[in-house]
């Protein structure tokens, strides 16, 4: 935790697997009056854990990285502070950050856009500004625009576990949290099941009912429970209810 002594002073923690990418980040901060660098990390978990334990009010974070991503990282931190992004995406995902008020930095940089994100993050640092709806948004719109998810990374008091969709047996609703049920146990995500939904593979993964998605692979047998109500059987011996339109969605993929 910063002292009673950095009244004034606004602290920075850089968070990126490239080290030339953090001297850049480096040679550009030491010039600016105000700021001062607290720490650096080469990976999200490390990240994280200077983020906890230092409680920067600035970071410059790199979106690809091994172990966590910058976007994973962000939504496992219950406060997290202002975020400048560096990041090598294309113009198509540029374009749903500007969407948002998270500002960017696409590789390589000049130093007067570097000075524009930064003045950006002090004046909402100034002005107490409050970026976790944005940061939020930008998380959801990143991924809804990416590529199908292949893994989810969670939070259980202070472990992160990062699992890989292939694991997952099942997902069940549980209001706006789900619970990620795996061999290896359940985990509990702050996300919707729309969201997983939409982003997982369609291939695998069914909504069989308002609350269950299941992974086709792990199916062992369905039949009619009731009118329009069926039972799914998993290997693991769930059984989750399925509704008619879920039975038959799953139906058309599964063939036992």
């Amino acid at each position: 935790m910063i002292g009673e002594d950095m009244r004034g002073v606004v602290s920075v923690v850089i968070i990126d697997d490239e080290e030339p990418a953090r001297e850049i980040l480096r040679f550009y901060l030491k010039d600016c009056p105000g700021i001062l660098v607290v720490g650096e990390a080469d990976n999200g978990f490390d990240g994280m854990k200077i983020i906890r334990d230092l409680c920067p009010q600035l970071v410059f974070l790199d979106i690809q990285m091994p172990k966590l991503t910058g976007f994973e990282m962000l939504e496992l931190l219950d406060n997290p502070p202002e975020v400048i992004f560096s990041t090598a995406y294309d113009q198509y995902a540029i374009r749903a950050f500007e969407s948002n008020a998270v500002d960017y930095l696409l590789k390589p940089y000049s130093k007067e856009r570097f000075e524009v994100a930064l003045q950006k993050a002090l004046s909402k640092i100034a002005n107490g500004a409050n970026s976790r709806p944005a940061l939020q948004k930008l998380s959801e719109s990143r991924e809804v625009h990416q590529e199908k998810l292949v893994r989810i990374a969670v939070k259980d008091r202070q472990q992160i576990h990062v699992i890989p969709t292939q694991d997952i047996d099942y997902i069940e609703a549980c209001g706006d949290y789900v619970y990620l049920h795996t061999a290896r146990g359940s985990f509990i995500k702050e996300k919707t099941m729309k969201f997983f939904e939409e982003n997982l593979p369609g291939e695998q993964f069914i909504r069989i009912h308002r609350s269950y998605i299941v992974n086709v692979n792990e199916v062992t047998k369905i039949e009619l429970y009731e009118k329009e109500s069926y039972r799914v059987y998993l290997r693991n011996g769930k059984i989750l209810k399925a509704s008619a339109s879920g039975y038959k969605t799953l139906k058309d993929i599964v063939r036992l």
